[in-house]
């Protein structure tokens, strides 16, 4: 920030600016140039970066004609689709309203702005001129610019006598806006336009904007086809996260790697809302490890129920297929068509929701655990247990494929575990079968029916008659149709009691007492045909017969 030569002052030469007020209006003064002199208090712009008062100087630039270009980026902006849609509103507003753009700045590093000049000082921009000097540039390097003197550059570019360069380096917005030129365009596997443009909010002022600017003067059309915004990162209080060193906890991606593993990252970028500004902390981290662990226990689960399930060799009647069968399958098709409407959307927290809702409730709470006497007590071979593990392979095998975008290592572990496919990233995603809804409309019937049992069964433990709900005799007042459409031993699988007894009443009621029956020691549910068995006394019939086939 002190005077140099240049300024044509030798008394100021070496002078910090700030201190050279005084003298510059005494100079004023001596050479008659001064108006007037007064003291007024008035704001100042200080360097957003250095935090120091910005210095101005007073020099030719060079600049792009936005009006020639406005009509026309005005028109492309409209051809891009915008996440979220307010992006366009906003990116076409600082197009209407920005002024020239100056490209040119006095920096002592940076790429070289290739104008040259006459000997008697007019700015020279040939095209030619400017070929040349890239070739020389590719050939020896960048350096070449400020490493050669006027004479030796103007004869290596064949320029006439006198010419002189300076060393103006070009706007950095320049240098990133055309990187849809010196990146897509030159690389036969990349595709230009653009499938997809991502930043943040500020940078409908910045790249989104430098980057549509130089492709329409270049292309007439914008460079991207698809543009999305994200907030910007902040704290638990909302304080924003920068790069300028303000906030004093760690921050960078392979801390939070290193502690928590790469997936769990990925899970948060994905949990996350990010058209606001975007929660980051180390407590986030731990409570999505409760998530994941969830998510990992889930796939592990399937895994562990398909054992002895041999894929495409196993199959099934449509008949084998109970009505929670039928339900998870119809949830399937609905958590498929969400996923994909996310991810094409670029809505990456729906994606998450979906996902965790149907691992959380509908698989853990609900399928798994209702389908869990079956899998762990019925013959290897039986139609029902065999017609649940098929309905397990599907859910797994779309599971794997819908998180591998996001759980990508841990999808790829689970998948390769399965020994079905080399890689899940080599695999299609999965398309929904638009299933009727019969059995999502009965199961929800159900699960009312369910609730009203709960909360039965919960008074009697209070109130010390069982000590749990396979101890329960049930017995159910509703006016529900579909209670009368299901067996007894399929419902009873399905609200997970050992004794259930259903009348026909106007409104659904539940009483409960303690089971007259015995418990089987293998399937811990209380039968009536416990202890008919003389070889196996503690066994219900079903146990029974299993364990004898087994031991054949």
């Amino acid at each position: 920030g002190r005077f140099t030569e240049e300024a044509g002052l030798p008394n100021l030469v070496g002078k910090y600016v700030f201190d050279a007020n005084r003298d510059i209006v005494e100079l004023l003064r001596e050479r008659g140039k001064l108006l007037g002199e007064q003291k007024f208090h008035h704001s100042y712009p200080y360097c957003w970066r250095s935090k120091t008062p910005i210095i101005f100087r007073n020099v030719e630039q060079f600049f792009i004609r936005i009006d020639e270009l406005r009509g026309k980026a005005l028109h492309a902006i409209k051809t891009v689709k915008w996440i979220p849609s307010w992006g366009e509103k906003r990116i076409s507003g600082t197009v209407e309203s920005r002024p020239d753009w100056v490209i040119s700045r006095q920096r002592s590093w940076g790429v070289p702005l290739p104008a040259f000049y006459s000997k008697d000082g007019e700015a020279i921009l040939d095209a030619k001129i400017i070929r040349k000097l890239a070739d020389l540039v590719a050939q020896r390097g960048s350096n070449i610019w400020f490493e050669l003197n006027d004479v030796d550059l103007a004869r290596e570019l064949d320029l006439p006598p006198g010419t002189t360069k300076r060393n103006d380096t070009i706007d950095v917005w320049i240098d990133s806006g055309i990187s849809h030129k010196a990146v897509c365009a030159l690389h036969p596997e990349l595709r230009d336009p653009a499938d997809m443009y991502l930043e943040a909010t500020d940078q409908h002022r910045g790249w989104f904007q430098s980057s549509l600017m130089t492709s329409v003067a270049l292309n007439n059309r914008a460079p991207y086809k698809i543009c999305v915004t994200h907030g910007f990162v902040v704290d638990l209080d909302g304080k924003k996260i920068s790069k300028s060193g303000t906030y004093d906890k760690p921050t960078a991606a392979d801390h939070f790697v290193g502690r928590h593993g790469a997936d769990l990252v990925r899970l948060w970028a994905s949990s996350i809302d990010y058209t606001d500004d975007v929660p980051f902390s180390e407590e986030m981290f731990t409570r999505l490890g409760d998530t994941y662990r969830r998510i990992r226990n889930t796939l592990r689960i399937l895994l562990g129920n398909l054992y002895d399930f041999e894929s495409g060799k196993q199959e099934s009647r449509k008949e084998d297929f109970t009505l929670i069968d039928r339900w998870i399958l119809e949830r399937l098709d609905h958590v498929i068509a969400d996923c994909r409407a996310g991810y094409e959307a670029f809505g990456f927290h729906k994606v998450y929701h979906t996902l965790n809702q149907f691992c959380a409730v509908d698989l853990s709470s609900l399928y798994i655990d209702i389908t869990k006497d079956r899998m762990y007590c019925d013959a290897p071979d039986s139609p029902r247990r065999r017609a649940t593990q098929i309905v397990m392979h599907r859910v797994f095998d779309a599971l794997c494929r819908l998180l591998a975008p996001i759980l990508a290592f841990t999808a790829e572990e689970a998948w390769r575990h399965s020994g079905v496919g080399a890689s899940i990233h080599l695999e299609e995603f999965p398309q929904p079968q638009h299933r009727r809804h019969e059995a999502s409309d009965r199961v929800a019937e159900l699960l009312k029916l369910r609730g009203v049992i709960g909360q039965a069964i919960e008074r009697a433990r209070q109130e010390k008659l069982i000590g749990n709900a396979l101890e329960a005799a049930v017995v159910l007042h509703s006016n529900s149709v579909v209670t009368t459409q299901i067996d007894k031993e399929e419902l009873e699988e399905f609200f997970i009691l050992s004794d259930l007894t259903i009348h026909e009443a106007k409104e659904a009621t539940a009483c409960v007492t303690k089971t007259p029956y015995k418990k089987c020691a293998r399937c811990w549910r209380h039968r009536s045909t416990v202890g008919s068995s003389k070889e196996h006394p503690d066994l219900c019939d079903r146990c029974e017969s299993v364990v004898t086939a087994i031991r054949a």
